[in-house]
């Protein structure tokens, strides 16, 4: 810090605040001293570390939505358990790429993050230059962050595979963003288990759900290429319930049987599936436990826990998928 002081002309109490990214000073002095700390090759992750009692539980504004509320929701239920057991305060922020999203960090002044779900890489970096401990939950960076997701890869495998045995010869993919790891997983899960069953995918039966606002404007859209095409698809595994539910309700609303005529399975087992007509089939997520783990891996000495943790997925198969 004397270093970064000297080069700078500020004083080591003002360094150490602006390292710590601590309220006090103008931004301008902020930027000045975090520019010569890298500019010298300061290690942020030297900075030292005192007991967290502060979270900030971040989720991105795309995820702050009715659709992706059901899933988020017990998320940061089972985080804010944790910290209710360990003494911690925890904080709810929503952001986007084009928040100020540090400021929001300084004025709830957290000793630690979690990160909920997608943000852009840029976004990420603006935090790790916080040099506050990060966690990610159903997202994952190669080589940078801790991270806590779901089977996705399996799930996508399971569901499936679970729509090949019950006889179906055209599963079809609706996808949303392959941006998001979980979704990328999910789809690569999918595609490993039509090679494993030697069935060759076709290019035509994965589609992604155009964003379109609120409504179910997008899945409309996507069902309604899947059941023009010539051999249409007899089944359907969604990247998630949201998506599936939305999916089944114009098929049934176009005539079509429920899964006599098209199967549908989802993912993430929302509250919402079970009580579907017919009931959703669906791969669970122990929604709740990746909140808990999340907030456990953040407090863990480093050497406690593997910095990337998978949680088991289970597929629960429900009268949406089969006749019998």
């Amino acid at each position: 810090m004397r270093g970064i002081a000297e080069a700078t002309g500020l004083s080591i109490g003002t360094v150490s605040r602006a390292l710590k990214n601590q309220a006090g000073m103008t931004e301008e002095t902020r930027s000045t001293v975090r520019a010569a700390a890298l500019r010298l090759g300061y290690d942020f992750a030297q900075l030292k570390k005192g007991r967290i009692r502060r979270i900030a539980f971040l989720l991105h504004s795309q995820h702050n939505t009715l659709s992706f509320s059901p899933f988020y929701s017990p998320v940061l239920q089972g985080a804010e358990e944790a910290c209710r057991r360990e003494g911690v305060a925890l904080s709810f922020i929503a952001v986007g790429p084009a928040d100020p999203v540090l400021a929001q960090i300084r004025l709830h002044q957290p000793d630690a993050i979690v990160c909920a779900g997608f943000f852009e890489p840029e976004v990420l970096v603006a935090l790790q230059q916080t040099g506050l401990p990060i966690v990610l939950v159903d997202m994952y960076q190669r080589g940078f962050f801790a991270s806590v997701n779901p089977d996705n890869m399996r799930g996508g495998y399971l569901a499936t595979q679970h729509l090949l045995r019950c006889g179906r010869k055209r599963v079809a993919m609706l996808s949303g963003s392959l941006a998001h790891y979980s979704i990328r997983q999910r789809n690569r899960g999918f595609r490993q288990a039509l090679f494993d069953a030697k069935v060759c995918a076709d290019p035509d039966l994965e589609v992604m759900v155009p964003a379109m606002g609120e409504g179910d404007e997008g899945v409309v859209e996507a069902m309604r290429s899947l059941l023009s095409l010539p051999r249409r698809a007899d089944a359907v595994f969604c990247y998630n319930d949201s998506t599936a539910l939305a999916a089944m309700k114009y098929c049934l609303s176009e005539g079509l049987k429920v899964p006599h005529d098209i199967a549908i399975v989802g993912f993430d087992d929302i509250a919402a599936a079970a009580a579907a007509i017919p009931p959703l089939s669906t791969v669970r997520v122990g929604k709740e436990a990746l909140g808990r783990a999340g907030i456990e891996l953040l407090l863990s000495k480093p050497d406690d826990n593997p910095s990337q943790i998978t949680v088991p997925v289970e597929l629960i198969v429900r009268e949406s998928s089969c006749d019998d």
